[in-house]
């Protein structure tokens, strides 16, 4: 999942810097992610594991480092499969 984030992240988020050079804890907003490259990269992640982002999780701590992104998507794969 990862590796399949860093790629979008790559894509989309406008990074100043090879996404390579980052750690998964790593804070992209501090590598200058933007607000609007976070939306960007929310409706790419969508698109790619075809699941939507529920409210709770559209804020910019969900969108901080790879690692909380990938926490977030697996969040809402886990309550799809409860569901």
């Amino acid at each position: 999942m990862n590796s399949t984030i860093r790629e979008l992240l790559s894509k989309h988020g406008g990074l100043p810097i090879t996404v390579d050079k980052l750690a998964d804890a790593d804070d992209l907003y501090e590598a200058g992610l933007s607000s609007f490259a976070s939306v960007q990269l929310m409706l790419a992640l969508e698109e790619e594991f075809d699941v939507e982002f529920p409210e709770n999780l559209l804020n910019r701590k969900s969108f901080s480092s790879i690692a909380s992104i990938a926490d977030a998507l697996s969040q809402i794969t886990e309550d799809r499969q409860v569901a």
